[in-house]
């Protein structure tokens, strides 16, 4: 395999993503247009073989690039989120990435950062609960996995190699921008009675309790928006996390469903007239995440939480999806932790916790670098 790598077209960016089963919701062209204040870039990776009937060679890989300018001066972080959508188990990784390195170099970035969107471990719920139960282990790590992915970790040997750099997390996976540690529900070559039975039995109890008190789920759309928002906001409060602002969640509907009809939904659980709890669904493929999620203080006792994620399984698999990714969860197995109900609440579903190889940094500016690391750990 020869590789070159150039900078390509939305089209060719999106058709090679189309061609994929699954590929990040971070990775698809139109994310760039919701993270409006970063510049952007599509680059493709071409396979170009002596004799090869395609002009220019045959696309194999593609990565969104997202650049973020230093204050006053023409440097870049040059961020890569989930992604680049490479052959990552390839022997020569180096000739994919230090092609991606120059050409970045040249566009003024100071310092790249990257997803691979590799995983490495996974854990099944039984297991995760026989570690909850265990007042020794405190951390998903601490847990023997029940699959490894021995690719993974020659991934992340021949990373350090290369000279990237990969920050301590603290254990917690909400070191790194996107979430190291995810929880998803696979669905393939499953009946949807098999993937309920698999939930636990509170799950199965609240999603009977929402049904009988009349808890209705809807797809929402673009004017529901402010509804979710308002649910959004109170959780914010109650969670204590800093919310979006509206338009974000507009130019999300309008960028993402302009692209592809069916890339963004937006789910409501209304009981007696009132929306009471709201999430946002995103596909890719065959992939889909619940992505947000938000819910009143009031009436959780109908639960609508249980009854909205329900729906939206039911509905992802109905569109032929492979996995329902929960998204983001905190390692930590302790109860005391405030980020241990994340990973109750998902494991009630059943499915799996899979860590990812986490984001690696290539400074290519050190002094720049080590500037950005200071600023970020004083965030």
């Amino acid at each position: 395999m020869s590789l070159t790598l150039r900078t390509i077209s939305r089209e060719q960016h999106l058709a090679y993503i189309q061609s994929l089963p699954s590929a990040s919701h971070c990775q698809v062209p139109a994310w760039a247009d919701v993270k409006s204040e970063w510049r952007s870039e599509s680059l493709g990776w071409f396979d170009e073989q002596p004799g090869q009937p395609v002009k220019g060679g045959q696309l194999v890989g593609v990565g969104l690039v997202l650049y973020r300018q230093l204050p006053k001066v023409k440097r870049y972080l040059a961020y890569m989120p989930e992604g680049p959508v490479i052959n990552w188990y390839a022997p020569n990784l180096d000739e994919w990435l230090q092609p991606m390195l120059r050409h970045l170099k040249q566009q003024g970035a100071f310092t790249v950062k990257m997803g691979p969107p590799v995983i490495i471990r996974r854990w099944d719920a039984n297991t995760i609960k026989a570690g909850i139960a265990d007042p020794d282990i405190k951390r998903l790590r601490d847990v023997e996995a029940d699959f490894i992915e021995p690719r993974a970790f020659e991934v992340a040997e021949r990373l350090r190699r290369m000279g990237w750099q990969q920050g301590e997390d603290g254990g917690a996976g909400f070191g790194d921008v996107q979430p190291r540690y995810v929880y998803q529900v696979p669905l393939e070559n499953r009946s949807l009675d098999d993937i309920l039975k698999n939930f636990n039995q509170l799950w199965r109890r609240n999603i009977k309790k929402a049904e009988k008190a009349g808890v209705q789920v809807i797809q929402g759309g673009y004017d529901d928006l402010p509804a979710w928002q308002q649910l959004y906001e109170i959780t914010a409060v109650r969670d204590q996390f800093r919310p979006r602002p509206l338009s974000y969640f507009q130019r999300m509907w309008t960028k993402l469903n302009a692209e592809d009809a069916n890339r963004m939904r937006l789910y409501l659980a209304v009981h007696e007239g009132e929306a009471v709890a709201a999430a946002t669904m995103l596909t890719v493929g065959r992939h889909v995440w619940y992505s947000y999620g938000a819910s009143a203080n009031h009436k959780r006792e109908v639960r609508p939480s249980n009854a909205m994620q329900w729906r939206m399984l039911r509905d992802a698999y109905a569109m032929g999806a492979s996995v329902y990714d929960l998204r983001g969860i905190s390692d930590s197995l302790d109860e005391t932790d405030h980020l241990f109900g994340l990973i109750q609440f998902k494991v009630g579903t059943g499915g799996q916790a899979a860590e990812y190889l986490g984001e690696w940094d290539f400074p290519l500016n050190k002094l720049l670098h080590k500037a950005l690391d200071i600023y970020m750990s004083r965030r």
